[in-house]
């Protein structure tokens, strides 16, 4: 089986075709900003990501022809367990109406589903952000008017989950898993038995990350907000791209942060151990989700790709569970494979 994958991110388009299993072509096609910014809206810039696929599969010999299947990362949707999705007409009107706002992944599957309703076969998408698994208990925030949501990288982390549940002997559905996601966004989950039954998002709750604030007392950010120097727009941006080591230290290159640490550095000493610090808790908290029945931590994400902050933080929770550490992303092989276990009747599509 042939399948094309694709993932819109801010100012680039990841494409890339697999064999079943196999990566045939991993592109990564950037835009430029005042490309991007020309765009009244994150759908209207359908035609130019979707030009851009179609060349790129030119220029490396891939015919669209050979392809049995179209997969896109999942936007904003309504709130939905994880699985493979059926692209279709209400999963794209909700997207062109951006039901819970705008985002790049909300051209996934509107690229996917033009694409493949022009070869006559199946778009799909893998594990969408708006995945929501979480129990009821962890719902509750305090205020009626407010509930935790979920909003994590779930094509990730659950990609993770079933390459360290094959690693065990077994399938995700088997173990008890916590995974945290580090990269210019954190979020960390507990999966019980495949399902993503509690955790924390970097723009509301969780450890602080590179560009957000993670979370904050209540009482201070009313009082910030109240305070006259931002208004609506500004606060949201404060804390969702210039938060975290970046409003400490100027920089959410965390490369370069731990360098200024090694170097003795006193502020990038204090933010840094204060990050592993905070990831180390929201960690061990989600023990509690899983009854103490942790069978593996995974630790995934760019920010995996530092040895040093990966033992930092693994010499704090080694004692909970054994420690995977998978660096970077695998969301394209994920979508692949999602696609996969539907195409070879492993698992039947779901209906959004």
């Amino acid at each position: 089986m042939k399948i094309l994958a694709i993932n819109p991110g801010g100012t680039s388009t990841k494409i890339a075709v697999f064999e079943n299993e196999k990566e045939l072509i991993n592109v990564n096609v950037m835009h430029s900003e005042e490309e991007i910014n020309s765009f009244s809206s994150v759908t209207a810039q359908k035609d130019l990501r979707n030009k851009a696929i179609l060349l790129t599969l030119e220029e490396h010999g891939q015919s669209l022809n050979s392809l049995d299947a179209v997969v896109g990362r999942g936007g904003l949707l309504k709130p939905l367990p994880g699985g493979t999705y059926t692209v279709n007409s209400e999963m794209i009107n909700d997207l062109h109406n951006a039901i819970n706002g705008e985002h790049p992944s909300n051209l996934g599957p509107i690229l996917a589903d033009e694409i493949a309703s022009s070869l006559g076969i199946s778009a799909f998408i893998v594990d969408p952000v708006s995945v929501d698994e979480f129990d009821e208990q962890a719902r509750l925030s305090g205020l009626r008017e407010i509930d935790r949501a979920s909003w994590l990288h779930a094509l990730n982390h659950k990609a993770v989950c079933r390459q360290v549940a094959k690693e065990l002997g077994g399938k995700y559905e088997d173990y008890g898993f916590i995974v945290a996601h580090l990269g210019s966004g954190i979020s960390i989950a507990a999966h019980r038995q495949g399902r993503m039954v509690d955790g924390s998002g970097g723009r509301s709750n969780g450890p602080f990350s590179p560009e957000r604030c993670g979370s904050i007392p209540a009482y201070a950010l009313v009082n910030l907000c109240f305070s006259g120097k931002y208004n609506y727009e500004q606060i949201v941006q404060k804390i969702s791209t210039k938060a975290g080591f970046f409003d400490y230290l100027g920089t959410k290159n965390l490369e370069e942060v731990e360098a200024r640490y090694v170097a003795g550095d006193k502020d990038a000493t204090v933010v840094l151990d204060a990050f592993v610090y905070q990831v180390a808790k929201e960690i061990a908290s989600y023990s509690v989700s899983l009854s103490g029945k942790v069978d593996s931590i995974i630790l995934t994400g760019g920010i995996a790709h530092s040895k040093f902050i990966m033992k930092a933080i693994t010499n704090r929770i080694h004692w909970m569970a054994e420690v995977k550490i998978l660096p970077g992303e695998m969301e394209m092989q994920a979508l692949a494979t999602g696609a996969l276990r539907v195409l070879e009747g492993i698992e039947k599509p779901l209906l959004y």
